[in-house]
């Protein structure tokens, strides 16, 4: 029996290929000439032959050199391009090597990553369909310098890492060409990390779509067929504009069936709808990058660049935006570049090391959620976040982001007790790096996209973010006033008779309305963890319960600043927000229920058509003090101001139960004043009392109203022209 052909000694690289740890297959693997000939080198771990083709037609065997499936073979000299075939079981199939094309990455991409200054990392980094020499396919890169190999796996090699190791490029960028592999293939990366050891497979930081929880793997995506959205209207995120902003849980807001989630598609039939019928003018979404956890309402995300999967596919998102735009309503985008949980397929120890997070759990982990911190030093992070903002706003023509969690980015020791966290260079608790960040953020979304905005929920004093960076300040567009919505909130779930004591809470809030471009938020937060829906906050029985809150809502509707509500909000939902089911939507067949929502509706409406009460929110002098000092009568009154020199809005609430006749309350104009606006009307739910629609200021020095004030209830007048 004749004995088996030994097999050849091979060279280290080689057991580096077979054994999965070689970080630069291309130079072993793929075409190569050697002594005049072109040796062809290919790993096909289950293929039993592999054959050679050249351009011209001829036909190399490739020798099987390891049991593992390493073949070797000759082509004529010349051959450059060539093709594998190779058998399979019963199968021959002939196919591209993927060794045998040009790198993606070009040399002046590798200097901007280097950099950290790419402002289009989307547009290389991730899996994008190309054609490479002739050849449809998908290029794949990935950061992970730390790593000692790197494949790309999914339905393309049969999940098989040892099919299509990767190449490292500078700065520990890796990249493969993979011929044939197509949008909608399923993907992953295969790491070993630098001690050797095996890393759970990975989803891709960068990818543009994902399976629908739980499962996790990244799905290729071809934007060419990404339709992209109408704008929205010019100017409507100016500070001179009517900003009420309607927030909105995609998976809650509207169920089917049961209580099956509405698809992108189905929520763009109706959502937009109706916000513009309640007279919103933009909706904010809670996040809507991929994240595992349902719980978390999107605010641990794992998938920074992909639309979750639960609701559609991105063509899907794209819709719903292009259908909120066509309806006039902008698009705001909850955004969290502050923390990402730690799940096994995600950012977390991602090369094996602390790439995206710091490696100091006093620095790189949420005490209060479990989750990890980015680290902000890092220019590949920096870079990676900053070009995530940017691309929503550029792919889904998003109008604006809220940045997530400021004030836990601003200070090192947030949330930290004492020795639990690490100083500053100079020994403070201010994150320079983060402050950096958000600088370096705003700065970049603004000059790419001048009319669009952003907002930062930051429930500290800290200074001057919606101040542009050129002046100190972090650059946002808006902040939201967490201090005016805890101290109204606190005011308000007071019984009237004992309010007087508390009469500072309104007033506290006027000391600092204009050293910020505020949003007064009535936000998800405060219908969780048990702290009731706003309804449930609202003391007395239930006609005055529902008055406290047309009041309240009036109250902040005549408030400077922009305005926000989550929904459910507008229609007085008795219970917490729960993300598992629908709003209430059967509350509305109750008058009181009914109620809220036409006064919501009326309020949106007279925001937008009066001038004064929405072109100076944001400055000083579009604000005037009438009474401050009725504190036992729970009265307050001021005069809101427009640009327009006539442009004037008197705002009155009366947050006891008391009616209070020929009030007087001084005017800049005298001649008619029209009541625009009563809470207490019995179209809301109210008693009707109020001024007949209209009052004449008496003459004098000034003018002077003499009104009838309506019980837990605000009224808005206008000068007639």
């Amino acid at each position: 029996m004749p004995r088996a052909k030994p097999m050849p000694k091979l060279p280290a690289e080689a057991y580096a290929i077979i054994e999965g740890r070689h970080s630069d297959p291309f130079h072993y693997l793929g075409l190569h000439p050697e002594d005049g000939t072109s040796v062809v080198r290919a790993f096909l771990p289950e293929a039993s032959n592999v054959e050679a083709v050249g351009e011209h037609g001829e036909v190399a065997r490739l020798d099987r050199v390891h049991d593992a499936g390493l073949f070797i073979g000759v082509l004529p000299n010349g051959s450059r391009h060539y093709q594998l075939r190779a058998k399979f079981g019963g199968n021959v199939v002939e196919f591209e090597d993927a060794y045998r094309f040009p790198p993606i990455l070009t040399d002046f991409d590798l200097y901007l990553l280097g950099e950290g200054t790419h402002q289009r990392l989307y547009d290389k980094l991730g899996a994008h369909p190309m054609r490479l020499e002739g050849i449809d396919g998908i290029g794949f890169v990935v950061l992970a310098p730390n790593a000692r190999r790197v494949s790309v796996v999914g339905d393309f090699n049969f999940w098989d890492a040892r099919r299509h190791p990767m190449r490292v490029r500078g700065n520990g960028y890796w990249e493969l060409f993979v011929p044939h592999a197509k949008a909608g293939d399923h993907y992953k990366f295969d790491m070993i990390g630098p001690h050797g050891h095996q890393l759970p497979q990975k989803s891709d930081p960068m990818a543009f779509a994902s399976e629908v929880r739980p499962k996790t793997a990244s799905i290729v995506f071809d934007e060419a067929h990404l339709p992209r959205p109408r704008p929205a209207p010019d100017g409507i995120n100016a500070l001179s504009a009517p900003m009420s902003i309607y927030e909105v849980h995609l998976g809650s807001w509207r169920r089917k069936n049961g209580n099956e989630w509405l698809t992108y598609r189905e929520l763009a039939e109706q959502l937009p709808a109706y916000a513009r019928d309640m007279g919103f003018t933009h909706l904010e979404f809670l996040p809507v990058s991929e994240h595992p956890f349902d719980g978390s309402w999107g605010y641990q995300p794992t998938g920074l660049y992909a639309p979750t999967s639960r609701f559609g596919t991105p063509g899907d998102f794209a819709a719903l935006v292009d259908a909120c735009h066509r309806e006039g309503i902008a698009v705001l985008l909850d955004w969290v570049p502050g923390h990402f949980p730690d799940d096994p397929h995600g950012l977390g120890s991602f090369d094996g090391t602390a790439l995206y997070e710091h490696a100091n759990p006093l620095q790189g982990r949420h005490l209060d959620w479990g989750t990890l911190i980015y680290n902000y030093g890092r220019t590949e992070v920096t870079n990676f976040l900053v070009s995530n903002a940017l691309f929503w706003l550029e792919r889904y023509a998003i109008d604006g982001l809220r940045v997530d969690a400021v004030a836990s980015m601003l200070y090192l020791d947030y949330s930290r007790p004492p020795g639990a966290w690490i100083p500053n260079q100079y020994g403070g608790r201010e994150n320079i790096e983060a402050i950096a960040f958000l600088r370096r953020v705003n700065t970049e979304l603004f000059a790419r996209f001048p009319q669009a905005t952003t907002a930062a929920e930051e429930s500290t004093a800290w200074p001057q973010v919606s101040r542009p960076v050129e002046f100190g300040g972090l650059g946002f567009g808006y902040k939201w006033n967490m201090g005016w919505m805890h101290d109204t909130l606190n005011y308000i779930s007071k019984d009237p008779i004992h309010r007087k004591h508390h009469h500072g809470d309104i007033l506290f809030g006027l000391h600092y309305a204009f050293s910020e471009n505020f949003i007064l938020p009535l936000s998800h937060d405060e219908v969780v963890h048990g702290k009731r829906s706003i309804l449930g906050r609202m003391p007395g029985d239930e006609w005055q319960r529902f008055a406290n809150l047309r009041a309240y809502y009036s109250f902040m509707f005549g408030h400077p600043g922009k305005k926000l509500l989550f929904m459910g909000n507008e229609i007085a939902q008795s219970r917490e927000w729960n993300h598992d089911q629908s709003l209430d939507w059967h509350l509305l067949d109750y008058k009181n229920h009914s109620g809220i929502q036409s006064l919501i509706r009326d309020l949106n409406r007279v925001y937008r058509a009066v001038p004064a009460l929405h072109q100076m929110d944001c400055d000083p002098a579009g604000f005037e003090w009438l009474v401050t000092d009725d504190a036992n009568r729970n009265v307050f009154a001021w005069l809101r101001k427009g640009i327009d020199a006539h442009a004037r809005c008197l705002v009155i609430v009366n947050f006891s139960p008391n009616v209070y006749r020929n009030y007087r309350i001084p005017v800049p104009f005298a001649g008619k004043w029209k009541e625009v606006f009563n809470s207490d009307s019995a179209h809301y739910g109210g008693t009707n009392v109020g001024n007949i629609g209209e009052v004449h200021a008496v003459d004098g020095k000034p003018p002077e109203l003499r009104l009838t004030i309506p019980p837990l209830a605000a009224i808005f007048l206008v000068p007639e022209s």
